[in-house]
C-alpha cells in the first residue's frame, strides 16, 4: 500500500510540474512556414484556432525558362508565379495529417519568344522566316487559382519548436488567353498575317488547356513563436 501512495504522489508531482511549466512556457498559436516546391519559394504564416483548424496566409515566388512547341514553331519561354494566398486546414485525426482548401491570387504569366529558321505554318497558311520575323506570346492564366489538397504539418501537435510540412494537391484557374505578335518581319504589319496570328493564338490557347491545372506539391519547415 506505501508503494502505491508513493507512485501516486510521483505521478502527481510530476503532473503539478509538467502543469506549471506549460504555465510558465505557454504553446503559442501561432507558427512561421518556410516551403519549396512547385509554386516556388514561399514564406507562410499560420494560426491554430483549436485542434482541428489551422488557418495559413502565404506568399510566393516562382520563375524558371522552359523550351515549348506550337505548331511548327520553337519557342522559348519563361514562367512566372507571383502570388498571395490563404487557405483553412482541417485535422481530422487531431494530428499533423491535413485536408486543405484555399486559394492563389496574383500574376501568372507564360511568355514566349520565337525566331523560325526555316518555312513555318501560321494559323493554317505557310510563311518564311523573312516574313515571319520574331514571335513573341503571351500565356496569361487567371489571377485567381482555388486550391485542394492533403498533407503533413506537426507544428501543433508537438512539443518542441520545429517542425516539418508537406503538401501536394492542385490549383485551377480558366482557360489560359493567349495573345501571339510579331516583328522586324516583312508581313509583321500586313492585316492578312495578322489575322493569321489570332487565328495561331486560338491553335495555342486550345493546346494551353493543360496549364489551367497546376499541380502544387510543397516541402517545408515550421517554427512556433
Amino acid at each position: 500500500m506505501t508503494r502505491i501512495v508513493l507512485i501516486a504522489l510521483t505521478l502527481l508531482t510530476g503532473s503539478a510540474g509538467m502543469a506549471e511549466a506549460q504555465s510558465r512556457h505557454p504553446r503559442s498559436p501561432i507558427t512561421a512556414a518556410l516551403n519549396a516546391g512547385t509554386t516556388g519559394l514561399g514564406a507562410e504564416v499560420q494560426l491554430s484556432l483549436g485542434p482541428v483548424f489551422v488557418v495559413r496566409g502565404g506568399i510566393d515566388t516562382l520563375g524558371y525558362d522552359f523550351d515549348q512547341s506550337y505548331s511548327d514553331v520553337d519557342y522559348s519561354g519563361r514562367f512566372d508565379f507571383d502570388t498571395v494566398s490563404g487557405f483553412v486546414d482541417l485535422h481530422p485525426f487531431l494530428n499533423g495529417f491535413l485536408i486543405s482548401g484555399g486559394i492563389y491570387v496574383g500574376d501568372r504569366t507564360i511568355n514566349l519568344n520565337g525566331q523560325p529558321t526555316t518555312p513555318v505554318e501560321i494559323g493554317g497558311a505557310t510563311f518564311t522566316p523573312a516574313q515571319v520575323g520574331t514571335l513573341s506570346g503571351r500565356i496569361k492564366l487567371s489571377d485567381t487559382a482555388p486550391f485542394v489538397g492533403v498533407g503533413y504539418d506537426d507544428s501543433f501537435y508537438r512539443e518542441g519548436r520545429w517542425g516539418v510540412r508537406g503538401m501536394v494537391g492542385v490549383a485551377w484557374s480558366q482557360q489560359p488567353e493567349v495573345g501571339l505578335s510579331s516583328s522586324g518581319g516583312t508581313l509583321s504589319n500586313d492585316p492578312i498575317f495578322r489575322a493569321r496570328l489570332e487565328q495561331e493564338a486560338r491553335d495555342i490557347q486550345e493546346d494551353a488547356k493543360d496549364k489551367a491545372l497546376f499541380p502544387v506539391v510543397q516541402l517545408g519547415v515550421t517554427a512556433r513563436f
